[in-house]
């Protein structure tokens, strides 16, 4: 089972990042759950959505504590909230940043990977300058980092997810997938 932890602020799009993701995974067969966690239910307070994949039938119904992959919404947010809590030794952190993975200085039992998931979805017109909506761009990223989900299969859940505006979602997360940079 793949375990994958999505932290982020109210408003940026957790709950929707965790569903589009299980979709996804779905639309290759696999079994999947996806679940938010609040703190205080407002717009900017930290949150985190979940998500589990497997090739069986999932029955753990609990919050994820050890998770294999986190993606971060936020790029400060790693400084007020632990991002790497139970994270397992040798899994993903993905951050939405223009800087190199390399500035984040997360111990090397991780592995490390940024993406400008802000900028590119403000070249989508997703959100405003001061609220990006980069939980799809993010996603696209993830499909190229950790190769859970294809990125084909992302982009036929987006579609299905947002009906009205699925075009913007998509090509943010092809260009997100395109520019993702790793550690070197």
């Amino acid at each position: 089972m793949i375990e994958i932890r999505i932290h982020g602020r109210g408003g940026q799009g957790v709950v929707i990042a965790s569903k589009v993701l299980a979709v996804a995974a779905a639309k290759e067969g696999k079994q999947v759950q996806s679940f938010p966690t609040f703190g205080p239910e407002r717009r900017g307070a930290p949150l985190a959505g979940f998500a589990r994949i497997d090739e069986k039938p999932i029955r753990m119904k609990c919050q994820i504590y050890h998770p294999d992959h986190v993606i971060v919404l936020d790029p400060v947010l790693h400084l007020m909230v632990d991002v790497t809590d139970g994270l397992k030794d040798g899994g993903w952190i993905l951050v939405n940043s223009e800087a190199n993975p390399e500035s984040f200085n997360f111990p090397k039992k991780w592995n490390t990977s940024t993406v400008d998931g802000s900028g590119i979805s403000l070249r989508h017109k997703l959100g405003t300058k001061t609220e990006p909506i980069a939980n799809m761009a993010m996603l696209g990223a993830f499909s190229r980092v950790v190769e859970v989900i294809k990125i084909d299969s992302l982009i036929e859940a987006i579609r299905e997810s947002f009906p009205k505006n699925f075009k913007a979602n998509e090509l943010a997360a092809i260009e997100a997938y395109e520019k993702v940079k790793f550690e070197t």
